[in-house]
């Protein structure tokens, strides 16, 4: 009862606070708050984002409905230090008090401390001053909506404001447009001075953005003064600048119905104070130079050795460090070919993206003679050699204290083919009180680790693959190898890794991987440590234990107890433990995902990925982005083992040089899509569909490759690996599974400064399907499963801090699938049973 009354109090109090705020508290008598902008646009309402924008001033900003900025900067106090010394004049008594305490001019100072300055700055910085209508402001308004409007081919547009103010210094504008009919284009014709330059417009003419009978839009004039530019820049034209391009338009045709007229003036040059004009000329590549020296020498002129290749001619300030080939596949202008704004582009990306060379730079020279363009391409090499280092200390659930380190050679350039081989070694030691550690030493835990990587700047392989992955897509290969051991942590892992995986870019965008081979050999060394580390698997079992051993002994853990009472029961050693009754089939789930967690794994797989991006720029706020990936493991072993005649085991699996090798087949498909709102505003969603089947020689996903559900970017309302399988109710540490659904919506708004809020609801789960799990709640069994899916709503803050974004999310349990039916809808929203997420940059 006293709980219903602190929360109903509670809210009193927050209703109190809101309704007491007085919105107009800072809005001098004569002058009135804008509370709303409206906009009827011939006689509807309009509310589109582009409409809006045009007006030039916009109500205080809110947060659903409250204007929180404006509330504090009416909360702040102008002139603080002056009502401070007042408050003291007036009370001589006062400061004589505070000056016993404190010193005369430790009093003094305390108008500029915090409390009474600095609280009252933040406010005026972080809130908004009210906003005052104004009616200038307003008649610019009208001018920006009308301007827009032409623009939008409705030459007659009208506009026109009335002001409403009400009694109480509160007010708002209307706005009225009539658009009047819009004027579409008539007959288009072209006046181009330069012969050469009419000829190659007619190749592109039914490109253009303008046509004939398509409603006038400023914009597509824009557009298709952009694309003359630039097909002239790509097809020869080197000197063509924008400007050379304009557009006549009789705006003022009675019948609504504009002819244009495109113009394309000769090039103009200024010669001292006069200005001359010369037809445009297309210019072909006579000569690609390319140049390269080292660091110590770029300021050197002679040559000391040269090559050519393919009509590339190379030269270098001392002995030339790379194969001619490997720096021409990477050279996209071609002698002879034409003048190309694109293939610059792509080279720089191409030259940059070998990553032995510091800022590539291209120079066209003019030969006046033959009319032509000398491509020279300036090299500067990278040290062959480059050492890091670094070190950090840190802290987590795992250890209380650690000390971090790592260091990597690069070898750049090394087989002469601008091949980069990398060589790092990275280590931890740390302090844990973790019980299920034994050693008794400050620095208990550990890991050390090395890895080797060498890139190529192509697809290594011993056939072409030019006719399916070009040279402009820029591929590269990886193949690596690296080694990890960590000792008390969990059963203690050994981890041995190697791929060979390719990359490219198919189009702007678009990424495609493909890995050829992807190794990795997992071995767990302190196995009998299981039942330390998986603390809530033991205390299940010794419950039981206790039940049916009928005494109130613990089981050991690491001597074989808890093992002896698990194969006993399997070995139906207990009479009341039947294979049929829940807590016998509960023991044997316990045995089958100990086998499970504490096998070695060895995993031979390949797959391909493809993801693809709609976001032209960092600050792009509407894109989306697609992402999907195929993986195949087991099936070259299996195909080794048959052909080895490896003899099976008891369980009718195979081993290849005596390892257990997992065989499945996996497949993930991701979307994100993001709509700009406006002002701040942004509206997220994710779908994400993963579904990993054991086939052959498996009947299990390995742990490695297996979903997990909860946690900061997927389930905020429950931590990670403690949602799910299905209805299960995370009984298990890790709680994992071969299938998995995400979705997640998100709304995001600016709070004030750097400060954004969101709420979000994100609803998934993890199941087992067409594996080895019998458990019915766990697993996947059709669309009537689908009623597992568990689902967390709640509100979280971010701080953008320009190059990364903190993020804080508060996530409530809404429709929790592990509860009795009756139960599962909103009994856990209330603070007490808040998952706190700590994160960097958006979720999704």
């Amino acid at each position: 009862m006293s709980n219903i009354t602190t929360k109903i109090s509670l809210f009193i109090l927050i209703v109190a606070l809101i309704t007491a705020c007085n919105v107009v508290k800072k809005v001098p008598d004569d002058k009135h708050l804008l509370l709303k902008n409206e906009i009827l646009v011939n006689g509807e309402k309009n509310s589109k984002e582009d409409i809006v924008l045009q007006l030039v001033q916009q109500p205080n900003t809110s947060i659903f409905g409250y204007k929180l900025r404006l509330n504090m900067f009416n909360l702040s106090k102008n002139n603080t230090d002056s009502l401070f010394r007042a408050k003291y004049i007036a009370n001589p008594a006062k400061y004589k008090r505070q000056s016993k305490w404190l010193s005369k001019k430790q009093v003094d100072r305390l108008g500029q401390s915090f409390w009474y300055s600095g609280w009252h700055s933040f406010l005026r910085r972080t809130g908004e001053p009210p906003v005052i209508i104004d009616t200038l402001k307003a008649k610019r308004s009208l001018k920006r909506l009308k301007a827009y409007y032409f623009n939008q081919g409705f030459f007659d547009a009208d506009a026109k404001f009335t002001a409403n103010y009400q009694e109480n210094k509160r007010g708002d504008i209307n706005y009225t447009v009539t658009t009047g009919e819009p004027t579409f284009l008539d007959t288009i014709s072209r006046e181009i001075e330069t012969p050469a330059l009419d000829s190659l417009y007619l190749l592109s003419k039914s490109k253009s953005y303008i046509k004939e009978g398509q409603q006038y839009k400023a914009e597509n004039f824009s557009n298709e003064r952009s694309r003359i530019t630039n097909y002239f820049r790509n097809h020869g034209v080197y000197y063509f600048q924008q400007q050379s391009v304009y557009f006549e338009v009789d705006t003022l045709n009675p019948n609504h119905k504009a002819p244009v007229k495109i113009n394309i003036t000769d090039k103009v040059t200024k010669i001292g104070d006069s200005t001359q004009s010369k037809p445009y000329k297309i210019y072909r590549i006579s000569q690609v130079n390319i140049f390269t020296n080292d660091i110590d020498t770029k300021n050197k002129l002679q040559i000391a050795d040269s090559a050519t290749y393919k009509n590339f001619n190379l030269y270098s300030t001392n002995k030339l460090r790379y194969r001619p080939k490997a720096i021409a596949d990477a050279v996209f202008i071609q002698k002879d070919s034409l003048y190309n704004d694109e293939k610059r582009t792509l080279t720089l990306r191409s030259l940059s993206n070998l990553q032995v060379f510091n800022y590539p730079n291209i120079v066209y020279v003019e030969d006046t003679i033959t009319q032509t363009l000398k491509a020279n391409i300036y090299l500067t090499s990278k040290t062959k050699f480059h050492f890091d280092a670094n070190a950090d200390f840190t802290r987590s659930n795992i250890q209380i204290f650690g000390i971090t380190g790592g260091s990597a050679v690069s070898i750049r350039n090394l087989f002469r083919g601008a091949e980069t081989l990398q060589i790092g070694f990275h280590g931890n030691i740390g302090s844990s009180n973790d019980p299920t550690i034994a050693e008794n030493r400050f620095f208990n835990i550990s890991e050390v680790g090395a890895d080797m990587r060498l890139t190529f700047p192509r697809i290594f392989l011993p056939f072409g693959t030019d006719k399916i992955i070009s040279k402009s897509m820029l591929p590269s290969s990886i193949i690596s190898i690296g080694f990890a051991k960590q000792t008390n942590i969990g059963l203690d892992k050994e981890n041995l890794t190697a791929a060979i995986n390719y990359n490219w870019t198919p189009k702007k965008n678009t990424t495609a991987k493909f890995d050829l081979v992807n190794v990795q050999y997992v071995k767990n060394i302190n196995i009998a440590n299981y039942f330390n580390v998986y603390g809530s698997t033991y205390n299940r079992l010794n419950s039981l234990a206790k039940i049916y051993n009928n005494n109130d002994i613990d089981l050991t853990k690491e001597d074989g107890g808890a093992d002896n009472f698990i194969n006993s029961v399997l070995a139906n050693q207990y009479p009341l433990l039947t294979p049929l009754t829940d807590d016998y089939k509960s023991i044997k789930s316990i045995k089958e995902r100990k086998d499970r967690l504490t096998e070695n794994n060895l995993i031979f797989a390949a797959n391909f990925g493809y993801a693809k991006d709609s976001k032209s720029d960092f600050f792009d706020k509407e894109f989306y982005s697609f992402r999907a990936k195929l993986e195949s493991a087991g099936n070259l072993l299996s195909l080794t083992s048959n052909l080895l005649k490896e003899p099976k085991n008891s369980d009718g699996t195979r081993n290849v040089f005596g390892l257990q090798y997992s065989q499945y087949l996996k497949g993930e498909f991701d979307y994100v899509k993001n709509w700009d709102l406006t002002n701040g505003k942004i509206f997220a969603v994710r779908s994400f569909f993963g579904l990993a089947v054991p086939y052959g020689n498996s009947k299990s996903v390995p742990f490695a490759r297996s979903y997990f559900a909860g946690g900061s970017n997927d389930n905020r309302a429950w931590q990670s690996y403690s949602l799910g399988p299905g209805s299960s109710g995370g009984l298990n540490d890790f709680n994992e599974a071969n299938m998995k659904i995400a979705l997640n919506a998100e709304f995001r708004s600016k709070l004030f400064g750097n400060l954004n809020g969101a709420l979000f609801a994100d609803c998934g789960n993890i199941w087992n399907v067409l594996d080895n799990e019998t458990d019915e709640t766990k697993v996947f069994s059709g669309i009537s499963s689908l009623k597992s899916l568990a689902l967390g709503t709640g509100f979280g803050f971010r701080y953008d801090f320009k190059f990364f974004l903190l993020r804080l999310d508060f996530g409530f349990k809404t429709y929790n699938p592990a509860k009795p039916e009756t139960q599962r809808w909103f009994k856990e929203l209330n603070l007490s049973k808040t998952v706190l997420n700590i994160g960097i940059n958006y979720p999704f």
